[in-house]
């Protein structure tokens, strides 16, 4: 190939590697507005039938998300007010009262969106009990029972979610988790736009394609844990470091899963999401560091390396850093789930099949990107160092803003 050549075929992989990380900070910039709420929201669903005939049914759904919609939905203007002020105020009991008092709109909401069919025929709902409020990844949500009637007996049962669509102008769109023991069947699924039904006799292929799809959609749609991954691949000299620092941030994370599965470690949204934000700030910022104290030497970071598995102190200190923030990744990835039950082996398993969905994206992305980049180190050194360093710049200053607004809770 030509000298022509090659500059020409740098000079697009300098632009393919410079256009994935304008993608990504465009797609950042565009969620910043979300931040507060989020552009998704999931509900939590657990079914179980205490006898023949009745699915026993509790939802937890986020608070000030039920208020807005079933006040829009139903026209009811006094639940709209008395559930913002509770809000507003942070008064779970207050929260409570204002439901409880205009339970009729609420449940008509919730049960024109939710319902169980047994045999084919629709189950009736009956409110069981009042409402509670609980904290979900720092915000509050309504818990509501529902004791379905069903006709006679079945064999299968159907369930269906629509709730807090996004036709409805809120969010874009939700998830809703399910766990459920009914017609001798235990197991979870996850529902949503695409799939808003399931029924409890269900393939084992259907159960595990369902919660891959969910953890592969999950990685995707969040921006944050996209650009960590890129923070990680800017400042990868070789393949063997890329390699060992994805499976260190694996490993992290999936322990966290199983701890959090088995109710042994939990933190709260308020500690985990900023921490995650540092983590993406942090990791960049090596690169770039390690960029400004070598200034003119280096492009000698692009053969250095020794020791164990080629790695120098900086190398394993990096390492174990990433270690470190991906537990707390893993948290984040945990509550995408609501694992928040002791001993929940039914949803460990979604857990896991979750996370093989998670490092299918993973690696695709290290796939795609990071032999664009090692091409542009070997081919023009000095041109791989500005396309790394503009990455880490962007993916660290992207890092730090998220940092502040979590911290202020903005």
């Amino acid at each position: 190939m030509s000298p022509a050549a090659r500059r020409r075929v740098c000079a697009v992989i300098a632009a393919a590697a410079v256009a994935v990380l304008f993608s990504a900070l465009s797609a950042a910039l565009g969620a910043l507005p979300a931040l507060a709420h989020g552009f998704t929201s999931t509900v939590y669903v657990n079914l179980v039938s205490p006898r023949a005939g009745h699915v026993r049914t509790e939802l937890q759904l986020e608070y000030d998300l039920l208020v807005v919609s079933a006040a829009d939905s139903e026209k009811d203007d006094p639940l709209f007010r008395a559930g913002t002020a509770a809000f507003e105020a942070g008064d779970a009991a207050q929260q409570a009262a204002a439901l409880d008092a205009h339970a009729g709109s609420v449940v008509a909401y919730v049960t024109e969106r939710f319902g169980v069919t047994a045999g084919g025929t629709a189950c009736a709902p009956v409110k069981d009990g009042g409402f509670t409020i609980g904290r979900r990844e720092g915000v509050p949500y309504a818990r509501l029972t529902l004791d379905y009637r069903c006709p006679g007996s079945a064999d299968a049962h159907e369930v269906r979610s629509a709730l807090f669509a996004g036709s409805e102008g809120y969010v874009r769109d939700s998830k809703t988790i399910v766990t459920y023991d009914l017609d001798l069947t235990s197991g979870s699924t996850a529902l949503d736009a695409q799939h808003r039904s399931f029924s409890t006799q269900q393939s084992w292929f259907e159960r595990f394609w369902q919660f891959f799809r969910l953890g592969a959609e999950h990685l995707l749609g969040g921006i944050d844990h996209i650009l960590f991954l890129l923070a990680l691949i800017a400042g990868s000299r070789r393949l063997r470091e890329i390699v060992l620092a994805a499976t260190t941030f694996t490993l992290a994370h999936s322990v966290t899963f199983v701890l959090a599965a088995l109710g042994l470690v939990e933190a709260p949204a308020a500690f985990v999401e900023p921490v995650i934000a540092l983590s993406i700030a942090v990791v960049a910022g090596w690169h770039l560091w390690r960029l400004w104290r070598r200034r003119s030497h280096a492009t000698d970071l692009e053969t250095a390396g020794h020791g164990r598995l080629g790695l120098d102190r900086a190398g394993w200190t990096r390492l174990a850093v990433v270690f470190c923030f991906g537990l707390v990744h893993g948290l984040g990835f945990a509550a995408a789930l609501g694992i928040d039950q002791a001993w929940s082996w039914t949803l460990l398993w979604s857990l896991l099949v979750f996370n093989v969905g998670i490092e299918v994206v993973q690696l695709t992305i290290i796939a795609a990107v990071f032999p664009l980049l090692a091409l542009l180190r070997h081919r023009r050194p000095i041109a791989g160092l500005w396309t790394t360093g503009a990455i880490a710049a962007g993916v660290s200053a992207m890092g730090l803003v998220w940092f502040v607004q979590r911290v202020l809770g903005t």
